[in-house]
């Protein structure tokens, strides 16, 4: 009877739920690692370049993200006493919808590189008060986030980060391909394409990560890749709180980055139901919660740690559904993956040696099965006698303006580049707003009726 029992509750445990042992799951966790790394890297050499920065200093901010990562992903996927934590399969890092605000932030401080980066940290602390205020009010929302949202936002999501992969085909500079660029890239994604043709069981899912080492060993064959930083980089170094002195709360710079927050966390809710979807886990209010506050106050700790906002990362969104392995225990692996290789510089340059055409190559495939995620919810809605292509035909038609072009709203106020120089915020309030009023607003009037 007993054995029974047990038998039916480990039948009873939800995919996302389903222990995996690190024999297992450390695979698919390194590759959530690399997947994340290369976004993870350039929002430090941005910021820190900005600020003007040594090269040491940048790498040490480079850690220091790594650090934040791997806490903010731990609490994010283990959960911490039922109140923070979506418990979901996320992996979390610095968003690039945060990176224009502490740029200009850095920008006002030229000059002085201890200013600006105590000035952004301030800003980083109060943005993480603000989230940790309105999450629960995100979450009592989810009533407004049907399979047409959900099913938009995820197809916006895949939309906007495909031109990222092109990007990277060309070192994330708009600009013609050379042809050693394009042959590279095209070569990775045939190898990262054949190996899921031939790899069998576990090692299948792991074929993006083979495409990222075979396609480096690849490049570097060819003299495409850059050692030198990683030989003098050091083996060991510690993340220590305040590293650039306490914070300095500055009013301008705080709503700059509180504004962003509320596109950080538009964001990650989209990303987090995205991920909901995949692991058929119900999406709920009060989960959303918990993982917009999981976010929240790893954004705080990011401040005093001396890195930057921390949201779930889209790539590895794409990774989840492109594997199909929906156990949140691979990502608290990577979480202490990613906590252990904080403390190694040398790895921070490792990452950034990877040629960005071979990051590009396999972003075909991660992106793109983001996109298809969407295409599969979308599957599911009602459209015959609703409005629910209109909703989806214009929301993903205005999340399209930012990404044909990076400067459309470039000669408006900076509240509204903060807003809506993201495709996928775009795509997102357009969705939620238009199921508002299209079948929100309609079915209260026929109630009363």
């Amino acid at each position: 009877m007993v054995e029974e029992k047990v038998k039916n509750d480990v039948v009873n445990i939800a995919p996302v739920d389903e222990p995996m042992s690190l024999g297992k799951a450390w695979i698919f966790s390194i590759q959530h690692v690399f997947a994340m790394c290369a976004g993870a890297v350039a929002v430090p050499i941005i910021v820190g370049g900005a600020a003007g920065l040594s090269p040491a200093e940048i790498v040490f901010l480079i850690n220091a993200g790594l650090f934040m990562a791997g806490i903010a992903t731990l609490i994010q996927s283990a959960g911490v006493k039922g109140y923070l934590g979506a418990k979901i399969p996320v992996i979390e890092g610095t968003s690039f919808a945060a990176v224009a605000a502490m740029a200009a932030i850095a920008s006002t401080y030229k000059g002085n590189s201890t200013l600006a980066m105590t000035t952004i940290y301030g800003a980083v602390i109060a943005a993480g008060l603000v989230g940790i205020v309105l999450a629960p009010l995100f979450g009592k929302l989810i009533r407004f986030f049907p399979k047409v949202v959900t099913g938009t936002v995820v197809l916006t999501i895949g939309i906007s980060l495909l031109p990222t992969a092109v990007k990277w085909i060309t070192n994330s500079a708009v600009k013609p391909a050379t042809p050693s660029q394009l042959y590279l890239a095209l070569s990775v994604l045939g190898i990262t394409l054949l190996l899921f043709k031939i790899l069998k069981g576990i090692w299948n899912s792991a074929a993006i990560l083979f495409g990222l080492v075979l396609g480096t060993i690849l490049a570097a064959m060819f003299g495409m890749v850059d050692f030198k930083p990683v030989m003098q980089a050091g083996w060991f170094s510690v993340n220590m709180p305040l590293h650039f002195g306490a914070p300095r709360f500055d009013p301008s710079a705080i709503i700059s980055i509180g504004l962003v927050m509320l596109v950080l966390m538009t964001e990650s809710t989209g990303n987090m139901m995205a991920v909901h979807e995949m692991v058929d886990k119900p999406v709920e209010g009060k989960n959303i919660t918990r993982g917009l506050m999981a976010d929240s106050i790893s954004t705080l700790l990011a401040g005093i740690f001396n890195s930057f906002p921390q949201t779930p990362f889209a790539q590895n969104v794409g990774l989840v559904s492109l594997t199909g392995i929906k156990s949140r225990f691979v990502a608290i692996y990577a979480g202490v993956i990613l906590l252990v290789l904080s403390f190694i510089p040398k790895f921070g340059a490792l990452i950034v040696a990877i040629p960005k055409p071979v990051l590009g190559g396999v972003g075909f495939a991660m992106f793109g099965m983001v996109l298809v995620g969407g295409i599969r919810t979308l599957g599911k809605v009602q459209y015959d006698g609703t409005k629910n292509a209109v909703i989806v035909a214009v929301s993903v038609g205005l999340a399209m303006i930012p990404v044909a072009n990076d400067g459309f709203y470039h000669n408006f106020p900076n509240w509204v580049q903060t807003i809506f120089h993201s495709g996928i915020t775009t795509g997102s309030l357009a969705a939620v707003l238009l199921n508002i009023f299209f079948n929100e607003i309609g079915k209260k009037e026929n109630k009363q009726a």
